[in-house]
């Protein structure tokens, strides 16, 4: 195993322990290692991230499931639309260039980044419930699942609470199952145009797995508040990064 990879199934493990302790945004770093840490074609990391997406997700979401913070209607309601958005948006990966995907996902990175800074609400504002938000929001979440690899608990997590009624608690477990239902299908769609390293997809998959499984038991000892700064402002850095770079490729 060469350095590249062996750096990268670090960093995959302590996406994980992010992702364990703050139960979003820690995905979001996944595209970034492969393509620059493992070197994986940005095409190719799209598809290998959803497997580490998706995976991740469905074990939080059975780990959540048991401790009672999950709700299957709204879950179903959200991935609905989800799947289908995720299943389509995988096109939209092969239709733009390696500067142009990564210069949109540097966009949506420091969008996460700021979202982390903020303070998580124990409570949001309740608004109506009706199908049709919820499909819509379902459906954008689900399109950039597909087409950039990410899992989106930054934006699901605010719906199932606005739209979709939950408490905090129960809706970042349920976030976790929209987002296993979207990789799936965002992998399928990857899968009519791309082939990747299913076993190096796996390897950063078992050692996310692992970091999350860490987080999570060590979340009452640590600082939640400094944790997610200190991720803030790591995810800030790299989106200013790849901004920097893949804007300066694009104007060339």
């Amino acid at each position: 195993m060469n350095t590249e990879i062996t750096a990268g199934l670090l960093l995959a493990s302590l996406i994980g322990v992010a992702l364990g302790l703050l139960g979003s945004g820690g995905t979001m770093i996944t595209l970034p290692v492969l393509v620059y840490v493992a070197r994986v074609p940005a095409s190719e990391a799209v598809a290998m991230a959803l497997v580490v997406v998706g995976g991740t997700s469905l074990a939080g979401s059975v780990m959540q499931y048991r401790r009672g913070h999950f709700d299957a209607r709204v879950a179903l309601l959200f991935a609905v639309t989800g799947v289908i958005g995720a299943y389509g948006g995988a096109r939209l990966t092969h239709l733009v260039s390696q500067p142009a995907l990564l210069t949109v996902f540097s966009a949506i990175m420091l969008v996460v980044g700021v979202t982390l800074l903020r303070e998580r609400r124990e409570a949001a504002r309740t608004v109506s419930q009706g199908p049709a938000r919820c499909a819509l929001i379902g459906l954008i979440v689900g399109a950039l699942t597909g087409f950039l690899g990410i899992g989106g608990g930054f934006l699901i997590v605010p719906a199932l609470t606005i739209f979709g009624g939950l408490d905090i608690k129960k809706a970042t477990g349920t976030s976790l199952a929209v987002i296993a239902l979207n990789s799936l299908a965002g992998l399928a769609g990857q899968l009519r145009y791309v082939q990747f390293d299913w076993w190096l997809a796996l390897a950063f998959l078992a050692a996310a797995t692992a970091g999350m499984a860490g987080g999570v038991a060590a979340k009452g000892r640590l600082s939640e508040h400094a944790i997610r700064k200190a991720f803030a402002g790591f995810v800030l850095t790299v989106g200013l990064a790849m901004a920097w770079q893949n804007v300066a490729a694009l104007a060339r």
